[in-house]
């Protein structure tokens, strides 16, 4: 079998490599894949956090798996309220305010949902998909650019919290180690190792589940053996939408990320635009204020997600956009194989809570504490109700075509996508100039409505701020999408803002 992968590193890329050449499909290369960026890039993203996986098999329906953070506290007395949380205000992103500390952890779900993808779909035993990132753990990795500049604001407040954190990140003299350096981080190795051996349920139900378990605990969290025991990964069918004779698959509520992508595609569905001038700028600037607008005012707040998302969609195919308006870090995966199976894999541990239980080399998330995303903050609740998330990993069909993409980016996750879909499916850009081109994200700033920009684009005259960014950056996202088409082969990109790697079979 033959596989595409677009990827977070060169490194992912080769364990995409490595599981294809033994027999791997799509599925089990993204995991693969998505296993090793979770491990290999501290500070961005972590094994302890939230996933999404969105699979296309020729001839079913495509199916997400809802692996998010849940919210913890199942086993204790009704009435319990956390005491606060470490607050902690970093210049990262123009400046962000996010909480961190044990407190901030939410139930875990990355493992779960990937786990139950391998199950479902994939075709080689879990322990090889898995070797990869073992090896990575045990020899040490490099530490991407991506990953040394979050650390520049985090390495100290967040990730200085646990000793082995430090000790990993840091030099002999308490410096961060330099973009390049080689990372170990200890007993990360050994976990892994266990969780191959024994399936996910060893972190979940297993030893070292009792050991997070006991360090959240024990230092004033609310996560519990009990909400790592009945965690459960959730297979939802995808959100489909059109755009130029595309399907577009995504990820359903109670994500607010599919959604809103699938408004703004909705919307451009609608009025086509054939090339970014000021007019057709000027309609992007309008249907990303109007569907972030949603997203903040109603999604994120929403008793009812589904009606919500019900009636944003409505709206986008009427084009009644006017009458609504009123993080975090994250990786990505793309697969497809000569089969026609696609998979594109979405992962976030928030900001990071700092937190590693010691003996685990796993850092834990923050995902209670992501305060933009996670309206509710830490009396969020029911316990096991899945937190808000942006991440929207998507698959495209027509005809004989099919292609997965995804973005990291927090919020930028959903307009990053949108105008890769726009570039390369209504005005025929090839698939790395799709991803190359410049972008824009609208923003709410501090109460103030700014339009962020990349060098290029013959942007309108407006009343509303710019933040005109010198170039191409990483704020604007990642973008990674694999493309097989059965008369012109495989086509894979990654996005020049970020490391990205990428495989494609010979």
């Amino acid at each position: 079998m033959k596989v595409a992968v677009a990827t977070t590193s060169s490194l992912a890329a080769l364990a995409a490599q490595e599981i294809a050449e033994a027999g791997g499909n799509a599925v089990d290369c993204a995991i693969a894949a998505a296993m090793l960026t979770m491990n290999t890039e501290p500070g961005v993203c972590a094994l302890a956090g939230g996933a999404y996986v969105t699979v296309w098999v020729p001839g079913e329906a495509p199916v997400t798996i809802d692996g998010n953070v849940a919210i913890p506290g199942k086993g204790l007395p009704e009435g319990h309220r956390h005491k606060g949380g470490d607050s902690v205000v970093m210049e990262y992103g123009g400046g962000v305010t996010t909480l961190a500390g044990p407190e901030s952890i939410g139930v875990p779900g990355s493992l779960a949902a990937v786990d139950l993808a391998a199950r479902r779909y994939g075709s080689v035993p879990w322990k090889r998909l898995l070797q990869p990132s073992i090896r990575a753990a045990r020899d040490g990795f490099p530490l991407s650019s991506a990953c040394h500049y979050y650390l520049r604001y985090s390495g100290d407040t967040i990730f200085g919290r646990s000793r082995d954190g430090h000790r990993a990140l840091h030099d002999v003299d308490g410096e961060l180690k330099s973009s390049g350096a080689m990372i170990v981080v200890p007993q990360l190795a050994d976990s892994l190792e266990a969780i191959a051996q024994e399936g996910s349920r060893e972190f979940y139900e297993g030893g070292l589940g009792r050991r997070i378990a006991a360090h959240v605990s024990d230092n004033g969290g609310l996560l519990t053996f009990a909400d790592l025991k009945s965690y459960k990964p959730l297979a939802r069918e995808s959100l489909q939408v059109n755009l130029a004779g595309w399907t577009i698959a995504s990820n359903p509520p109670p994500a607010v990320g599919g959604a809103v992508l699938g408004a703004m595609l909705l919307a451009f569905e609608k009025s086509p635009v054939s090339g970014w001038t000021p007019d057709s700028l000027r309609q992007l600037i309008e249907v990303q204020r109007w569907a972030l607008s949603y997203r903040r005012d109603k999604l994120e707040i929403a008793d009812d997600i589904d009606a919500e998302v019900a009636s944003l969609l409505a709206d986008a195919r009427s084009r009644q956009l006017a009458m609504r308006w009123a993080s975090s870090s994250t990786v990505h995966t793309s697969a497809v194989d000569d089969s026609g199976i696609a998979c594109a894999i979405t992962a976030s541990s928030g900001y990071g809570s700092g937190e590693m239980p010691a003996g685990t080399g796993l850092w834990l998330n923050n995902c209670l504490g992501e305060l933009e995303l996670n309206r509710s903050g830490l009396d969020a609740s029911p316990p096991g109700a899945r937190l808000p998330s942006n991440m929207a990993p998507s698959i495209a069909r027509r005809k004989q075509k099919v292609m997965a993409a995804g973005s990291p980016g927090a919020d930028r996750i959903t307009t990053a996508l949108h105008q890769f879909f726009v570039n390369y499916m209504q005005l025929g850009l090839p698939l790395a100039d799709a991803i190359a081109h410049p972008r824009l994200h609208f923003d709410f700033g501090n109460g103030r409505p700014v339009v962020a920009t990349e060098p290029g684009l013959d942007l309108p005259s407006s009343n509303i701020a710019l933040r005109e960014f010198p170039e191409r950056g990483m704020y604007f996202g990642g973008v990674g999408a694999a493309l097989f088409d059965k008369q012109g082969g495989f086509n894979v990109a990654a996005d020049p803002r970020r490391e990205g790697g990428v495989f494609c079979s010979s």
